[in-house]
């Protein structure tokens, strides 16, 4: 059995506008009530279902402040064996964060999937992003926001209980948050991932600094510091996603774990590694970024951003290019903060890591690139924008160090 005619044909088309996203996910049940987030409990278990189809099921401050007290209420119960995470309709799994609720014209990125150029929208900014940079430096939207989400991010991370996240779709920002610190991650062929932070002026927050580090060789670096995306297979070998099956068998995944009648992680593992068994000829495709490990591990495995650009200059490929492109678009003082937090990261638990990436996002919030970059990325869409210093050399370690420190007046995130 294979996927692969149908990983092609199903590859999202977005254009600038209103929102509107054209393709096809089989088989994706929906949710018609009006609660952002459901909550169902099957025997000994709980369903926590993502129900803004219309808005890619961004999270925002209120469904967080619901999922966070309903997992420690479902943990403490000696009943509870087993929780699923899912996202209603057919086009996202979770599209990032939502702080105002709002819906915004999208940014059109370019990515690379099958070595064919298409078009994919990176919902997972905007939605948040615009609404902080429109509420100021120092506002309490932005500390109350990130405060709860890592916190949430944090729970799932340390869940006493076995913890199924089914991505089909957009899976970005606060959806990698809600998903990836879980003890099971499924995707299937539909399932995009990415962390494109730098490109306006923040970083890979939502736990990123913890599991960035932990991934194949220096591949979390690459893909922290790049915001390259990742689709389907590729999640699962990358070491994000734990299982991968099709989109048309998702519906059957789940119905078979909720007949388990006494769920642990074993037997969890064990249903999910049988219907992945089905798939085993798609298994044999190569990462797409197999080819350029060798690269990646040794451009970004030095001890500075400088030396990577360095190294990426020295090497005349295209691969080089493209990156040294992306790069070049990225935000200088994002693009140290960032690569030192997978620095720090490395050595860290997640709590520690949630904890420093709070102070980072105080911090961060109060220099112009986050602004600068939601404007020319985002709002005004000049794609231009003024970052601030305006070269790698120019952002000092002192800088850098300052980023991380205790913010005066704001306590720390507490876990």
């Amino acid at each position: 059995m294979t996927l692969l005619a149908t990983t092609r044909c199903s590859c999202l088309r977005l254009v600038i506008g209103p929102l509107r996203v054209t393709g096809k996910f089989n088989n994706v049940r929906t949710m018609s009530t009006e609660s952002a987030v459901q909550f169902e409990t099957k025997g000994n278990k709980g369903i926590i279902t993502l129900n803004r189809p219309k808005a890619l099921n961004a999270l925002n401050l209120d469904m967080v402040r619901l999922i966070y007290p309903q997992l420690k209420k479902w943990e403490s119960d000696s009943k509870m064996k087993m929780v699923i995470l899912k996202g209603a309709g057919e086009k996202a799994f979770c599209a990032g964060g939502d702080v105002r609720g709002e819906y915004f014209s999208p940014l059109i990125l370019i990515i690379i999937i099958n070595n064919k150029m298409h078009e994919i929208n990176q919902h997972c900014v905007p939605i948040s992003f615009i609404a902080i940079a429109e509420s100021g430096r120092g506002s309490p939207i932005s500390q109350d926001f990130f405060r709860e989400e890592y916190r949430l991010n944090g729970k799932i991370g340390t869940l006493g209980i076995p913890f199924v996240s089914l991505i089909h779709g957009i899976c970005m920002g606060g959806g990698v948050g809600l998903s990836v610190h879980g003890t099971f991650r499924v995707v299937t062929e539909n399932a995009i991932f990415a962390m494109p932070e730098t490109q306006i002026g923040f970083f890979s927050d939502v736990g990123g600094s913890y599991f960035l580090p932990r991934l194949p060789g220096k591949l979390g670096t690459y893909l922290a510091l790049t915001g390259r995306r990742l689709k389907g297979l590729d999640i699962v070998k990358a070491g994000i996603a734990t299982h991968f099956v099709s989109s048309s068998h998702l519906n059957y995944l789940e119905d078979e774990l909720l007949r388990i009648e006494e769920p642990n992680a074993n037997r969890i593992s064990h249903i999910l590694a049988k219907h992945q068994e089905q798939w085993k000829d798609d298994f044999k495709q190569e990462f797409s970024e197999k080819k350029h490990m060798g690269r990646i591990n040794s451009t970004f495995g030095v001890d500075s951003v400088e030396k990577i650009i360095e190294a990426l200059n020295q090497d005349s490929s295209s691969w080089s290019k493209e990156v040294f492109n992306d790069l070049s678009k990225a935000s200088p003082l994002s693009l140290k903060v960032t690569f030192e937090l997978i620095k720090r990261g490395q050595k860290q638990i997640l709590p520690e890591c949630l904890k420093m990436e709070f102070r980072v996002s105080q911090n961060i919030l109060k220099h112009d690139d986050f602004y600068s970059g939601v404007t020319a990325r985002l709002i005004d869409k000049t794609n231009n924008p003024k970052w601030n210093p305006q070269s790698l050399s120019d952002v000092t370690d002192s800088m850098v160090d300052s980023i991380f420190q205790k913010v005066d007046g704001v306590s720390d995130l507490n876990l």
